[in-house]
């Protein structure tokens, strides 16, 4: 998992953003692997807290076309990768 090395590595948290930003799109595309909207929304949320405001504005129109359920396990998700990192 070389996006995680990457993160471990002490770059800025610009460039992490743009990593995790990258990292959500591509699970909301369907890029490189299956569309996954609860991950999209995870990693979109982290790039947003890391600074990211593309990232806060597509969590946000990805948020619309998911269900409460769907959203409240992404935040979660999230929550739990950022306690461990």
């Amino acid at each position: 998992m070389a996006r995680f090395e990457v993160l471990e590595a002490g770059i800025g948290s610009s460039a992490q953003a743009d990593v995790l930003f990258e990292l959500g799109m591509m699970y909301a595309t369907g890029r490189d692997c299956d569309v996954d909207l609860v991950a999209a929304h995870k990693w979109l949320n982290i790039a947003a807290i890391k600074g990211s405001d593309r990232a806060a504005t597509m969590r946000a129109e990805l948020a619309l076309t998911m269900s409460k359920m769907d959203i409240a396990r992404a935040l979660r998700e999230a929550r739990e990768w950022m306690t461990v990192h």
